[in-house]
C-alpha cells in the first residue's frame, strides 16, 4: 500500500463508483416514512387542488361586473366553506361568502379580503382595486395529474410526506434498510456504565457518538461493543459484524503503530484496502476495506475526526448504498473572519461558528485545537474547509462551510 496520501474528495468518488446499491424494498405506512429511501418514482393520480377555491375569507364575485359599474352594490345569496361548497351559479350583481379552501362556484372568478369589503345586510360593496382570478388557487397549482411526487432514491423528509398524503398515498415502498455495525477498539477504553474506571483508562465516547449520528431511519445500527488491541481478536470482530450487517465502522487502531492492527485486520479476513491514510486533518489515519459489496470504515480514535469523516465521507456512502441519489452534503461560500496558516498537502476541516455583522454572515473559528478535542464540536455551527494547497487564510477570504444538521431549521 502506497504511502501517498488519498484526497477525500478522490476517497469519496472512488467508493461511491465502487459500491452496489441496496436492491431489497419494502411497503411502510406514510406515516412511517419520513427519513426512508423512496424505492419508486411516484406521480399525482390527480390534480392538486382538483378544483378551484378560495386562497381568503371573503367575497366572491364576477369581476366583470366591477370593470363595468365600478359601484355595484353586490346582493349576498349564500355562503361556500370548505368542505361544503356552494352549488348553484352566482350570477352578475351577485356575490357568494366564501372562505378559504372552499370550492369556487360557478359564475364567480375573483374573490375580495373581507376586509377590503362593507357589508350591509345581504348587500356588500366593494372597496378594492380587483383583477380576475385574485385570490383564488387555480386546479393543478400543487400539483398536476401525472407529475412526479417524489423521485426514485429520495431521502423522505416532512415536506415529502406532506405531499404524499395530500396526493392520497397512504403507503410507500421504500428501500429496506441498511444494516451497520459500530466497534470500538483499545485497551484503554471502558463503557461509561462500568461501575470501576482504573488508571489509564477512559470512557468509550466514539461508538456512543456514532451510534448518535448515524440514528436514521433508513439504517439499522448494531452495537458491537469494545474490542481490545488485538488482530485476532479484532479480525474475528469484523468477521462477526459482516455476517450480520452490509457496513462495518470501526474506530481507533487505524494508524500504523504497534498496536494498530486495522490493516492487518482487514488482510485477514480478505478485504481489499481501497484506501489508507487521507490528505486531510483531522482524519488522516484512516482505512477502508471492501469485501464484495461490504464495506468496512477504519476511524481514527481521535473523536473529533471520526465525527469530521463519518461526515464528510462515510455518510454519503450510506446513503448511496441505501439507495439515495442525493449524497452531497449542504455547503455554502462564506467570508473567512479569522486568520490562518498551514502547510499546503492537506485540506483541513475546523469547527466552527456563524456570525452576523453588517448585513453580511462570516465563519469564524470555535473552541480549542486537537482531534480529541470533542468540546470544539459541541457549540460549534459547523466545519469550514481549508483546501489543499491553500497555506494562508486572511479575513474576508471566501470559504467552504458544512452547516451541522442540528442548526438548520
Amino acid at each position: 500500500m502506497t504511502n501517498e496520501l488519498t484526497n477525500i474528495e478522490i476517497a469519496r468518488q472512488k467508493l461511491l463508483d465502487s459500491i452496489k446499491v441496496n436492491k431489497g424494498k419494502k411497503e411502510v405506512c406514510l406515516t412511517k416514512a419520513f427519513m426512508r429511501i423512496s424505492y419508486s418514482l411516484v406521480e399525482s393520480d390527480f390534480d392538486l387542488p382538483s378544483t378551484a377555491n378560495s386562497a381568503v375569507d371573503g367575497y366572491g364575485i364576477s369581476s366583470q361586473t366591477l370593470f363595468d359599474k365600478p359601484k355595484t352594490k353586490f346582493r349576498i345569496i349564500g355562503i361556500a366553506k370548505a368542505g361544503h361548497p356552494f352549488n348553484k351559479v352566482v350570477g352578475v350583481g351577485e356575490a357568494i361568502e366564501i372562505y378559504t379552501g372552499a370550492v369556487m362556484p360557478q359564475g364567480v372568478d375573483t374573490v375580495i379580503m373581507h376586509e377590503k369589503c362593507e357589508r350591509f345586510g345581504n348587500e356588500v360593496i366593494i372597496k378594492d382595486v380587483v383583477k380576475k382570478n385574485q385570490n383564488m388557487r387555480p386546479i393543478g397549482e400543487n400539483l398536476r395529474k401525472g407529475e412526479i411526487v417524489v423521485k426514485k432514491g429520495k431521502l423522505l423528509n416532512a415536506a415529502d410526506i406532506g405531499q404524499l398524503a395530500a396526493s392520497g398515498n397512504s403507503k410507500l415502498e421504500v428501500y429496506k434498510k441498511l444494516s451497520v455495525s459500530i466497534i470500538s477498539t483499545g485497551d484503554e477504553l471502558i463503557n461509561s456504565v462500568s461501575s470501576e474506571k482504573l488508571e489509564g483508562h477512559i470512557f468509550d465516547s466514539n461508538k456512543p457518538m456514532l451510534l448518535s449520528l448515524l440514528n436514521v431511519n433508513f439504517l439499522k445500527l448494531l452495537d458491537l461493543g469494545i474490542v481490545k488491541d488485538n488482530r485476532t481478536q479484532l479480525s474475528k470482530k469484523y468477521a462477526e459484524a459482516l455476517s450480520q450487517s452490509d457496513v462495518v465502522i470501526s474506530t481507533g487502531g487505524a494508524s500504523d503503530g504497534i498496536e494498530d492492527h486495522t490493516q492487518n485486520a482487514l488482510r485477514d479476513i480478505g478485504a481489499e484496502c481501497l484506501v489508507w491514510q487521507l490528505a486531510m486533518k483531522p482524519g488522516k489515519p484512516m482505512a477502508i476495506g471492501k469485501l464484495g459489496n461490504k464495506i468496512i470504515f477504519c476511524l481514527p480514535g481521535n473523536p473529533v475526526a471520526a465525527f469530521v469523516c463519518t461526515k464528510l465521507l462515510i455518510n454519503p456512502i450510506l446513503i448511496k448504498l441505501s439507495g439515495g441519489v442525493e449524497w452531497d452534503p449542504l455547503a455554502v461560500i462564506l467570508k473567512s473572519d479569522f486568520d490562518h496558516k498551514k502547510r499546503s498537502g492537506r485540506a483541513e476541516f475546523l469547527r466552527a461558528k456563524l456570525i452576523n455583522r453588517d448585513h453580511s454572515t462570516f465563519v469564524k473559528l470555535h473552541g480549542r485545537k486537537g482531534a480529541g478535542v470533542i468540546s470544539s464540536l459541541t457549540g460549534a455551527d459547523g466545519i469550514v474547509e481549508i483546501p489543499l494547497e491553500t497555506e494562508t487564510v486572511s479575513k474576508g477570504d471566501p470559504l467552504i462551510f458544512y452547516p451541522f444538521d442540528h442548526r438548520g431549521l
